[in-house]
């Protein structure tokens, strides 16, 4: 026993000299940057193994350090932050709002580098991270901006010419339709897998959209080494699941939400979200694979392991909206690893690693059929037995709110007036309530999971919204032949789900587009509608050159003149009538703007894996205008998720009310808040520098400062 115990000490010692010499690093290190990946680890679990800051003295938590980003000018409109910053090396890397790459001294907040990707005018999407990958000395940054993957030297802030073409790999070549009439991004980082950068993508939701395909890039070359196709084609898997020339059309079907490896296994696991058009779906009767799957892939070559399809057929804008958690589960005295898929609907699914069987039991229920005109919704849907649903799914008149008598009576006719039967209840031309809704359930911050307790913490909207299904050519008909009053009919079609019929918007989510001369000039706007940016999808190849004009002039309130010839872009996916959503993305609010279900709306709850069962839930957030005397916090919509570390805490953040705190990860209990200057909608870190932990997050931008901040806390020395 001695003689084996020597033998294992002598390969551990000599497997450590060795990974030291290939990689330069001491096996300490590990320990020091403890936060090099996006939610923390190839498996996003957004787990800190740091216990520094622990539950006896989290409550002396001070501010140790901010970084102001300073990529706008002071009259700018502030952006909000989504990324997440990774540290390596001591070194933090994060993103602004507006796609600036900053290299920062993780110990003091001093900048190294800054390395802007936008050229001016050119506007930003949602980007939560960037990706680190070594070689030896070659250290980089693997970061989306606008369509393009750029590496960037992670010493210089240099764009590094050898990758792709001049450092750049333009995305939307390679996606089926004509590059120059299409606009991909990629919201979610990509993960590194040896010297591949696998990623998804984030496509359009509305007709027209091209497919999701999932792609892998040399790291060192930019080279394309495989492609996945999420909508298949002939000959194969999941080709039957679709019209025979969908694939030709549909589109969709993307993992902009993220994605988890298992680097021991070889296996990618994508989170992928539903076909478009997302309420109608008459071009793609069927169950639609690989449409809200679970996929995993081997990550070497993209070919396809197993696939768990948690919605058939979406009409409800379901798309699993985080990656997979992988996680690792005790049954019958056993170690079985996972996958835990939080969704937007309020269910987890636990799926073997291996084989994508579920852990859990689950069953296919029959649901509501479409009365949509040529629609055929999938007539059953898989429900969980364990774990049950972490938010609300259903609701009666009792769940109504009461500000007023008037206010009441108004939510009380519309409940009645459309069409609702629980969960699935499809798109109708009379309306319809959806709960959870678009924004409902878990959102892209995603679950953390502690592998001391097996348990996964995950954050939940309570949100209904009404579906209020038009045909938008006759709803939004032009009332003259001016180019103005073209832009409004193509706005309304468009844009109004979003920033409302009044250009109110819903911010910060939607701006509003009322005051946008102030704002931004034509040029800036026009590529805006071309491009994308934020929740905003890309129009370029769905709207015509006369079409963007007309927009423009409405937006900017330029009357007069005669409008040019509009196209029906639709590709064939719905024939001669395309139905949409009007009142997409909007909570379902009374005459006085007050929500019209009853709270919490938003919480945040412990799922023990172990057992299938919820081991608490508190509410998150608060509007003290609408609480109740004497009553619980009401909560409030939010989309980051929570961190958990091995201190016992659950950090999390993203409200409205501008607030960070930290909870007993055992219990719930609130240990410690604190204020910050503007909205935070991104996810909490933590890492070590020199011994001493800190807990990071990016903050929005303010009016005085609308690039946005990282903000740090640690202990007192």
């Amino acid at each position: 026993m001695r003689q084996q115990i020597s033998n294992r000490a002598f390969f551990n010692i000599v497997v450590t000299i060795v990974l030291t010499s290939i990689f330069g690093c001491k096996p300490s290190d590990k320990h020091e940057n403890t936060w090099a990946d996006y939610k923390a680890d190839a498996h996003s679990s957004s787990y800190s193994s740091l216990d520094q800051i622990n539950i006896s003295n989290v409550s002396q938590l001070k501010s140790a350090w901010t970084f102001q980003m300073h990529d706008l000018p002071q009259d700018q409109e502030p952006v909000s932050s989504q990324g997440n910053p990774i540290i390596v090396d001591g070194i933090m890397y994060v993103n602004s709002g507006k796609q600036t790459i900053y290299a920062i001294d993780a110990a003091t907040g001093k900048e190294i580098w800054s390395c802007k990707t936008l050229d001016e005018g050119q506007p930003s999407a949602a980007s939560r991270g960037a990706t680190y990958w070594q070689n030896g000395e070659d250290k980089r940054i693997l970061y989306s901006s606008g369509n393009y993957l750029m590496a960037i030297d992670a010493k210089t802030g240099n764009i590094i010419p050898s990758f792709g073409t001049n450092g750049k790999i333009n995305l939307n070549e390679g996606v089926r339709d004509d590059p120059q009439k299409i606009s991909v991004s990629l919201s979610t980082p990509g993960r590194v897998f040896k010297d591949l950068i696998i990623i998804g993508l984030r496509t359009p939701d509305f007709y027209g959209a091209p497919p999701g395909y999932i792609r892998a890039y040399n790291c060192k070359t930019g080279k394309l080494e495989w492609t996945f196709h999420t909508i298949p084609h002939p000959g194969e898997p999941g080709y039957e699941t679709w019209p025979p020339d969908a694939y030709k059309y549909a589109g969709g079907v993307n993992c902009w939400a993220g994605l988890s490896i298992d680097e021991a296994r070889g296996m990618v696991f994508l989170a992928l979200g539903s076909p478009a058009y997302d309420y109608y779906g008459i071009g793609r009767k069927g169950e639609n694979l690989y449409g809200n799957c679970v996929l995993a892939l081997d990550a070497a070559t993209g070919h396809y392991k197993w696939h768990f399809q948690t919605v058939h057929h979406d009409l409800w804008d379901y798309d699993l909206p985080a990656p997979p958690n992988l996680v690792t589960i005790k049954r019958d005295g056993k170690d079985v690893d996972a996958v835990a898929q939080v969704t937007k609907h309020g269910f987890v699914f636990v799926l073997d690693r291996e084989t994508g069987k579920p852990l859990y039991p689950i069953e296919e229920r029959k649901v509501p059929a479409s009365n949509m005109p040529g629609e055929e919704a999938w007539p059953t849907q898989p429900f969980p037995l364990k774990p049950k649903a972490f938010v609300k799914q259903s609701m009666t008149e009792d769940d109504l709110n009461h500000y007023s008598d008037a206010d009441h009576k108004a939510i009380l006719e519309k409940f009645r007036s459309v069409r609702y039967e629980g969960l699935f209840t499809p798109p109708d031309l009379k309306g319809s309530l959806s709960l959870p809704a678009t924004r409902g359930g878990a959102n892209w911050g995603g679950a953390a999971y502690d592998p001391s307790t097996s348990y996964l913490y995950i954050r939940g909207n309570n949100l209904p919204e009404i579906v209020t299904i038009v045909d938008l050519d006759k709803h939004f008909a032009a009332r003259d032949n001016s180019v103005f009053e073209a832009g409004r009919a193509l706005y309304l079609k468009n844009c109004s789900a979003c920033h409302g019929a009044e250009k109110k918007g819903v911010p910060p989510t939607f701006p509003s587009l009322s005051d946008i001369k102030n704002k931004m000039g034509e040029k800036e706007a026009l590529e805006k509608t071309r491009m994308g940016g934020g929740q905003m999808p890309a129009f370029k190849g769905v709207l015509t050159a006369d079409e963007e004009q007309a927009i423009i002039a409405f937006l900017y309130d330029k009357k007069g003149g005669q409008v040019a010839k509009t196209a029906d872009t639709q590709k064939g996916e719905s024939k001669s009538v395309r139905y949409g959503n009007i009142t997409g993305y909007q909570t379902w609010s009374d005459p006085s703007g007050n929500p019209a279900m009853k709270g919490p709306w938003n919480t945040l709850t412990a799922l023990n894996l172990l057992t299938g069962e919820y081991e608490w839930q508190i509410p998150v957030g608060n509007d003290e205008k609408l609480q109740e005397k004497g009553g619980s916090i009401t909560g409030l919509l939010a989309r980051s998720g929570p961190m958990v570390t091995a201190g016992g805490l659950v950090f999390i953040s993203g409200a409205a009310d501008k607030k960070l705190w930290a909870f007993d990860k055992t219990n719930g209990k609130i240990v410690w808040e604190t204020s910050l200057p503007a909205a935070n909608n991104a996810n909490v870190c933590s890492f070590s520098i020199g011994g001493k932990q800190f807990v990071a997050l990016g903050v929005g931008g303010t009016k005085e400062k609308p690039s946005g901040s990282i903000m740090t806390f640690a202990l007192p020395d």
